[in-house]
């Protein structure tokens, strides 16, 4: 009885795993936030000001897929006066590489 409730347990834990995983690998497997990161990437640091006027986007749709990205882990922000700006987080993308690497191996 016991084994099944610590297998229920481990099981409850990979799906809560399994689900975070698909919302990181969601952030990034749509096309406009992949613009935005490749835009990122090319500027250094963007506000989102600048993103939703380069990419000719409503403010509040350029805010959601930042925000999208940001709580991925994909960008990061940093704060100068009124401006927040956004850079992309390599150390991230580079997870995201080896996870894919081993997952296809």
């Amino acid at each position: 009885m016991n084994d099944t409730v610590i297998n229920s347990t481990d099981l409850k834990i990979e799906v809560l795993r399994i689900k975070k995983t698909a919302l990181i690998l969601r952030a990034i497997n749509h096309k406009l936030r992949q613009q935005i990161l490749k835009l990122v990437e090319e500027q250094g640091k963007i506000t989102v000001t600048e993103l939703y006027l380069t990419l000719r986007l409503e403010q509040s749709v350029a805010s959601q897929h930042l925000a999208i990205l940001r709580k991925a882990g994909f960008v990061n922000t940093s704060r100068d006066g009124k401006f927040i700006y956004y850079s992309v987080n390599h150390d991230r993308l580079e997870e995201l590489n080896k996870f894919m690497n081993d997952l296809l191996k």
